[in-house]
């Protein structure tokens, strides 16, 4: 009995493909390298261009007034002085400014989040007659520009002897972000399941309880997204501030940065810089203490609505 042994084909062929492999991958390797590593210098040229204007308005606050006006740009305060920032605070109309500003933004925020939120959950969770309407018109609204409602806005507010009033204020800004943070906070609330309150009920909960410990928390990076952008409208906004609170006692603090300029005087940039950083410490400040569940409620936002 014989037995016939033949020659594996396969080998050399598994052999070649094995050593094919780690060439194809070192081949590529490099090309990938330059390709991230052009990625990367990319991404540090444009964020170098859009932090320039935040870096130089912080370099002009330091600098005294001769640097500012003299021909040559000087990018780093090495002779830096606080000097702009006292200018800044000896200014008689600086306190009610700040305090206006803040009293319009704090209001806003808590008025918008607290009505959106209730609207939302009801064109979410309710059937009612006009709901699709009610919608429709909230989409209309954001499309109507600012610039065309400011005359019946100051003639109403007028009428109402609200002009250069922080409750007039506060109800333009109100009605400006509401139908914005509607529309947001309907995503979140349509989110979450009807079958997580439901449960809640069958182990005893009331219906209201069931919402506030099941339902609720679940909406709270929706509420923080929504609290952020009402308040950087409430407290970045200048034309309706400027059309209604047209009085220096009660100027908002962006209306009040207009000072610093004038027609017949020499533009003070050394006071806008040094404003300008003061205008923008308490929204960075409140964006780094609410950064991470405001990440987090756009991108569940973007997700399920």
């Amino acid at each position: 009995m014989t037995i016939e042994t033949r020659p594996v084909a396969s080998q050399p062929a598994a052999r070649t493909s094995g050593m094919r492999r780690p060439l194809l991958r070192g081949a590529g390797t490099p090309r990938r390298r330059r390709g991230n590593s052009v990625a990367n210098i990319a991404g540090l040229i444009l964020a170098a261009v859009f932090a320039f204007p935040v870096y130089w308005m912080v370099n002009s606050s330091f600098l005294q007034t001769a640097d500012l006006r003299g021909p040559n740009p000087v990018f780093l305060p090495l002779d830096g002085t606080l000097g702009q920032f006292r200018k800044v605070f000896a200014n008689p109309n600086f306190v009610t400014a700040i305090t206006t500003s803040a009293v319009v933004t704090v209001l806003t925020v808590l008025c918008a989040v607290l009505f959106a939120f209730l609207a939302a959950l009801a064109v979410t969770r309710f059937r009612f007659l006009g709901r699709k309407g009610f919608i429709l018109t909230i989409l209309v609204i954001q499309m109507i520009p600012a610039e065309a409602l400011f005359i019946s806005q100051f003639r109403m507010l007028d009428g109402w002897s609200l002009t250069n009033n922080v409750l007039g204020l506060t109800l333009l800004y109100v009605a400006a972000v509401v139908p914005f943070t509607v529309w947001m906070l309907r995503g979140f609330v349509a989110g979450v399941p009807r079958e997580l309150e439901e449960a809640a009920m069958v182990d005893g909960c009331s219906r209201t309880r069931a919402f506030f410990t099941v339902v609720f928390p679940l909406l709270a990076p929706g509420l923080v997204a929504a609290g952020v952008f009402g308040f950087m409208q409430a407290w970045n906004e200048f034309t309706l501030g400027l059309v209604i609170m047209n009085r220096p006692e009660s100027m908002t603090l962006p209306v009040w940065l207009r000072t610093f300029t004038g027609a017949n005087q020499v533009t003070d940039w050394g006071g806008v810089m040094a404003a300008s950083v003061i205008l923008a410490v308490p929204v960075v400040a409140f964006f780094m203490l609410v950064q991470h569940r405001m990440a987090s409620g756009l991108v569940s936002g973007a997700v399920k609505g």
